[in-house]
């Protein structure tokens, strides 16, 4: 115990702090992991504070304080038995700590100091010791009575008792040898201390006397050392003083050294020089140098042969290549480079009239003559053989666009001022004779026709009577104007494209910059070698949109006539056909987006007539819902079918056939649902304005036939109006029921009316033939003037007076015959069950049942 209270006070704990007890612990239920208990005293200003604290033993033999605590936390210490052998302990501090002393001599000692030291200097609520031995828990520990008896001292004499209590320090061996010698020699030490005091005095002043005169014998020797030590000094200095002249010897040697390395270098970047000198000179060289075939090729240019031809491509791109090559801008200032530049300049000069001045005389001619030969048809040429005939020369405009942007851009005016009165000619020519297929003599004179003093609607008009409209025309002219349309948009295609393609490749528009891609390659290199900024590639999006203005520019400027002429084509499918703007919106769309290229000059020239289209097409739909809301009621004696709900089959029908598969479904469907809606908000209104038709009528035979024919399109757009319409159709039909039905038992039912209130005010229903007003004989007589054969007569006259609102179109009649036999039944069925509840056991009934009921409608059916 005392060895580990020592290890422990010397490795863990400063040395202001002194281990007043150890106990050796373990966890109840985890023996195997062993730790120590030790209460701990500090004394620091003054102050003494005690704490109780766990350390454990880690790896190596290494001891760490885990936890520490002051004794105010203590809160209870459980012994857990009275019994001294017990072995448990519990201490509740932040929370309870269960813990298995190992020893049990430890565990007495430990619980007995933490009593005291918590007494001692806790000032407040001390801690509670349970199941602890009374004996432990007093002032007297055992090891201070083990002292007492020993030393024979008291409590007063030693009030400090555990903190005077000294370590014990064994003694050495050897101390042990010198002790007991030094005892020996003096036994009387014991009896006189004073003479073994003056022992002990005399002993030490022998000491003293033998070190002096060591130290005198040893005189000369030290005298001899020293000399030594001054001779090895003077032989240092001079060892010294020889190293120092070698360091010169050697700082000369190094200095040359260096000299002539520096020359060495020199010579060396001169050779490198000399040696990048002369490559450079070699590459500027044969950079500059131009062959002399080519020389001649430049001067005396011939682009009539093929073999001339070939030659002139060869020379304008060797020509480009040493222009355009890297040479340093330093190298430039060179008397020979200029010179040699001056002359490259003089060729391209030459080289750039002769080529323009041919290509030129080309494009004029090819303006002049061509154009010749169209027939009485409509066809538009392609002009395949004038592209292969140019293409031959486009290597020649490439080397214009990159030499002399000048004189290409002159060449590309001829090019589309030549071509122009082509296509002007030739296009004009087209559409005048697709223009001639379609206004035929007699679709004219039809569209113009006037009859009696009244001027004819146009046909398809849904707000106008069917007798206003203008003749139409059938299916299969439909159909012919539809091939004639797709022809005219199908020819004008391939012409468009083709030479789009032609003028991309010829006029190289596929190339952003003015130079050549060697050119390009060219300035990075100097702009990377002179540290400039890096030359940065437009963006692909970018340099592809550039490209397409202008290519579209020039297609512009090609078929200038274009537009308007197709604008003006389209135009005169108007004369012919009203619903000419669903056609060609659904023929034109397909054709712009079938396009190979969104963004060609043909697709914008469709999608610019294909927004005309679309307006038009919206004008159309807007003149249908116009003439809905104008439309005038029929002042025949019947009104039957509104006129708009008459034509609107017709329309749809019509639309149907042209927007099948189509992928402008969507324009349709919206103006369809417009339509429809209103037409329901016009049908109401117009209802109310005829003078012989209940509008009740006219609502239901009206919604009648537009849910029919909203059915039979299928059209998912309007599956909501198909239900309203629907609904409308039934509302209007039991409001014309309601109104003209009635109640043919008037009487009856104001009978019953009566007694309803009389049951309202108290009266028990079983009570209400006591009164005087509706007693069993004023029913009876009230009954007796509904007999049958009457009650037959009125439904007769009621169904003459049906049969004369509804028209024969709609076949309603027998849909609202049956409507009122229901609602006479359910009328039946209640004055019988009121009679049955007021009147039980009076043997009352009416002088008709439910089948004579059904026999009287069946009859009056059938006889008409």
């Amino acid at each position: 115990m005392a060895g580990i209270k020592y290890m422990l006070q010397k490795e863990v704990f400063e040395s202001d702090e002194r281990i007043l007890s150890v106990c050796n612990v373990t966890e109840l239920y985890k023996k195997k992991k062993s730790s120590y208990l030790t209460i701990v005293s500090a004394t620091r200003s003054r102050m003494t504070q005690v704490t109780l604290s766990q350390v454990k033993q880690y790896d190596k033999g290494v001891y760490k304080k885990k936890r520490t605590w002051t004794l105010e936390e203590v809160k209870v210490v459980d012994g857990k038995h009275d019994s001294p052998e017990t072995h448990e302990l519990d201490i509740s501090l932040e929370k309870q700590y269960k813990w298995f002393a190992v020893n049990l001599h430890e565990r007495q000692n430990f619980i007995t100091v933490l009593w005291k030291q918590i007494n001692k200097h806790v000032a407040g609520e001390k801690a509670i010791f349970k199941n602890i031995p009374k004996a432990w828990l007093t002032e007297q520990s055992p090891e201070r009575v083990v002292r007492e008896k020993s030393d024979s001292v008291n409590e007063e004499e030693c009030p400090e008792d555990a903190e005077a209590y000294e370590e014990f320090h064994a003694l050495t061996d050897k101390e042990e040898m010198h002790l007991q010698s030094l005892i020996g020699e003096c036994n009387f030490a014991i009896s006189d201390a004073e003479q073994f005091m003056e022992q002990l005095g005399r002993n030490l002043q022998e000491l003293d006397g033998a070190n002096v005169q060591s130290v005198l014998a040893s005189e000369k020797q030290v005298n001899a050392l020293m000399e030594q030590i001054e001779t090895a000094i003077a032989e240092a200095e001079r060892v010294e003083e020889r190293l120092d002249a070698y360091d010169e010897i050697l700082c000369h040697i190094r200095d040359t050294m260096e000299k002539m390395g520096e020359k060495n270098t020199m010579i060396e970047v001169a050779n490198a020089n000399n040696i990048k000198l002369m490559v450079e000179l070699e590459r500027i060289v044969s950079q500059l140098d131009l062959a002399h075939a080519h020389q001649v090729a430049l001067t005396d240019t011939d682009l009539t042969s093929p073999n001339g031809l070939a030659a002139a491509i060869a020379a304008g791109r060797a020509l480009q290549t040493s222009m355009n090559s890297d040479i340093d801008p330093a190298l430039l200032r060179l008397t020979a480079v200029q010179d040699q530049r001056k002359r490259f300049e003089k060729w391209k000069a030459k080289f750039s009239q002769t080529i323009s001045r041919h290509l030129n005389n080309m494009f004029i001619h090819l303006g002049n003559d061509l154009g010749e030969g169209q027939g009485s048809e409509a066809f538009l040429p392609k002009h395949t053989s004038v592209h292969r005939e140019l293409s031959a020369y486009a290597e020649l405009m490439h080397w214009l666009k990159s030499m002399d942007r000048k004189a290409y851009d002159q060449l590309a005016k001829v090019y589309t001022s030549s071509l122009n009165k082509v296509y002007d000619r030739e296009i004009r020519h087209f559409f005048d004779q697709a223009r001639q297929q379609v206004m035929r003599e007699d679709v004219a004179a039809s569209t113009s026709a006037t009859r009696g003093k009244q001027l004819l609607q146009p046909y398809g008009i849904i707000g106008v009577n069917r007798d206003l409209w203008a003749p139409g025309i059938e299916a299969a002219e439909r159909q012919k104007l539809d091939g004639i349309l797709e022809k005219v948009l199908g020819d004008l295609e391939p012409v468009a494209l083709s030479e789009q393609l032609f003028c991309i490749s010829f006029f190289q528009m596929d190339v952003l910059s003015p130079t050549s891609r060697n050119t390009q390659t060219t300035l990075e290199a100097v702009a990377e070698r002179e540290d400039a900024a890096v030359i940065v590639s437009p963006p692909q999006k970018k340099i592809d949109r550039q490209i397409n203005e202008e290519v579209r520019k020039m297609m512009t400027e090609l078929f200038a006539c274009l537009e308007p002429e197709l604008n003006s084509f389209i135009q005169s499918f108007e004369k012919v056909d009203s619903f000419y703007s669903m056609y060609v919106l659904v023929r034109l769309s397909q054709h712009v987006m079938s396009a190979q290229d969104a963004h060609s000059f043909l697709s914008m020239t469709f999608a610019s007539a294909l927004v005309h289209v679309k307006r038009n097409f919206d004008k159309f739909m807007q003149t249908q819902l116009q003439s809905v809301r104008e439309a005038r009621v029929p002042k025949r004696s019947k009104c039957g079918l509104l006129p708009y709900v008459e034509n609107f089959e017709e329309f749809a029908t019509s639309a149907e056939r042209i927007f099948k598969k189509s992928e402008r479904r969507a324009d349709l469907d919206k103006w369809y649902t417009q339509l429809v809606a209103t037409i329901f908000e016009a049908i109401p209104n117009h209802a109310q304005e005829h003078s012989k038709t209940p509008r009740q009528v006219v609502n239901m035979e009206n919604y009648h036939h537009m849910h029919s024919l909203l059915a039979q399109l299928k059209v998912a757009a309007l599956d909501g109006q198909k239900k309203e319409a629907k609904m409308r159709y039934k509302e209007a039909l039991d409001a014309y029921v309601t109104k003209y039905f009635g109640r043919p038992l008037e009487k009856l039912n104001l009978f019953f009316e009566g007694v309803q209130l009389k049951v309202q005010q108290g009266v028990k229903e079983q009570e209400i033939s006591y009164q005087m007003a509706y007693s069993k004989q004023e029913l009876r007589k009230v009954i007796a003037q509904y007999p049958a054969r009457e009650v037959k007569k009125g439904l007769e006259s009621l169904y003459k007076k049906v049969e004369k609102h509804l028209c024969e179109e709609e076949n309603l009649l027998q849909v609202v015959w049956r409507a009122m036999q229901e609602e006479f039944i359910a009328q039946y069925n209640f004055l019988e069950e009121r009679i049955q509840r007021c009147y039980a056991g009076a043997m009352i009934t009416l002088d008709f049942s439910i089948d004579d009921i059904l026999e009287f409608f069946s009859e009056i059916a059938r006889s008409h």
